[in-house]
């Protein structure tokens, strides 16, 4: 396009002979350019934060405590029962273990009949004291 349509005149010899045309502000002015930092508030508060997280804290807190109570219950409930048929499995155990040492017994003494001056169920320690086997079964096949 040719500046003499653009303006509606005729050509010109020079730039300089165009006539000025210069873009203003509307009417009234621009509105007011934001430049400030602004954030909004939006959601809780700090202090309101704070305290719900305090809050879920110590109802958790209180929650373990409640549990500690019936774990603590509980354990004393399995103590008390352990305690109570302990004396009927001790007195199984000691049945299991004379009928044990008896066969042991009996074994030695086949073992050990042509032994001149061997005396069955005699220990071997001589130190005065008598204990019975820590676990498991008396197995004379083994010894």
């Amino acid at each position: 396009m040719t500046e003499a349509w653009v303006r509606n005149k005729p050509g010109m010899a020079s730039v300089k002979e165009m006539p000025l045309l210069q873009d203003g502000p509307p009417p009234g002015g621009f509105a007011p350019v934001r430049y400030a930092r602004r954030i909004p508030t939006s959601g809780p508060s700090a202090t309101a934060m704070f305290l719900t997280a305090f809050g879920a804290f110590a109802y958790g807190m209180y929650q373990v405590g409640q549990g500690n109570k019936v774990r603590r219950a509980l354990k004393e409930e399995k103590i008390a029962a352990r305690s109570a048929i302990l004396p009927m499995l001790q007195a199984e155990e000691d049945e299991r273990f004379v009928k044990e040492w008896k066969k042991y017994l009996e074994e030695e003494a086949r073992i050990m009949k042509d032994v001149p001056g061997w005396k069955v169920g005699e220990s071997v320690y001589n130190s005065g004291k008598w204990m019975p086997p820590a676990t498991g079964e008396l197995r004379p096949e083994v010894w």
